[in-house]
């Protein structure tokens, strides 16, 4: 074999190589990404659960100084998140802006009434929960009425028990991709030395000897492909701070390092599992079949 022949052959080896590794680390990257969501999904739950509330009119009779207190009152409890009391001012003065016209002054009085404006604790975001806690506030003579949408909270909880259904169907598909996907750039880097491993089966060596160097190998592309899909999470997570700051949380290290920590696993895992495959079927190939 002429030198220019054995630049060429190392060279493709080379590049072969290099886009073993880039592919197992583009598919460890969306696993890592779907690690993300899932650690995060109970998070994103809670944040669109939190952004359900509904709203306490109060009589108008009833004093500023009572409704703070009773807004002070409904702080402590378990089911509220926060609190916002609107006067009627406020409220007159708000719905004013989206008509784009003054309407107090046009009916000649401010028919509206004071609110308290209460978002919920994630646990308590759901039709059962609203039924009882508007019984309970409604036993205080100060108030007039409780307002929530109903058919919006249904719609809420039923859309993010679809979704969850939906993440966990889509992790199990992405993780079978994955697999087969690592296991088929593994197979094709093997299969261009499967004239090696006949040629040492056949001059005696043993099948784990043969074995061994092929799976150092693969894991080594599995731990490099693992690094770089973490330094590309490390990257997107990053820019998802930036833009979702009450969800991504870059000081929540430990949740971190599980994903990178199961991004390196699964990447050593895979290319030690798909390398032992490949190998063990050059080893049991007839020498005839190597050429098909």
């Amino acid at each position: 074999m002429s030198k220019q022949e054995e630049k060429y052959n190392k060279r493709r080896l080379k590049s072969s190589y290099i886009t073993s590794v880039i592919s197992i680390s583009l598919v460890l990257f969306m696993l890592g990404i779907l690690g993300m969501i899932i650690l995060h999904a109970q998070k994103i739950s809670n944040q669109v659960k939190e952004n359900i509330g509904f709203s306490i009119y109060m009589k108008e009779d009833v004093k500023e100084a009572d409704i703070i207190r009773f807004q002070k009152s409904l702080d402590v409890s378990s089911f509220v998140k926060s609190t916002e009391y609107i006067t009627k001012e406020k409220a007159a003065s708000d719905l004013s802006k989206d008509l784009g016209e003054d309407f107090v002054n046009f009916l000649g009085y401010n028919p509206l009434s004071a609110k308290i404006d209460v978002r919920l604790n994630a646990d308590y975001a759901n039709n059962d929960s609203l039924t009882k806690i508007e019984k309970q506030i409604t036993k205080n003579e100060s108030v007039k009425e409780v307002y929530y949408q109903k058919s919006l909270v249904q719609v809420v909880n039923e859309n993010i028990r679809r979704i969850s259904l939906f993440i966990l169907s889509f992790s199990t598909l992405l993780l079978i991709i994955a697999m087969a996907l690592i296991n088929n750039t593994i197979k094709l880097s093997v299969y261009s030395k499967r004239f090696l491993i006949k040629t040492m089966q056949l001059v005696g060596a043993t099948q784990h000897f043969i074995r061994k160097p092929f799976i150092i190998k693969g894991i080594i592309s599995g731990l490099y492909g693992a690094l770089i899909s973490i330094a590309l999470l490390i990257g997107t997570l990053y820019l998802a701070q930036n833009n979702f700051p009450e969800i991504f949380n870059i000081q929540e290290i430990d949740l971190y390092l599980i994903v990178f920590g199961i991004v390196i696993f699964l990447g050593i895992l895979f290319s030690w599992v798909s390398t032992f495959l490949a190998v063990r079927k050059y080893l049991n190939m007839k020498t005839d079949s190597l050429y098909y």
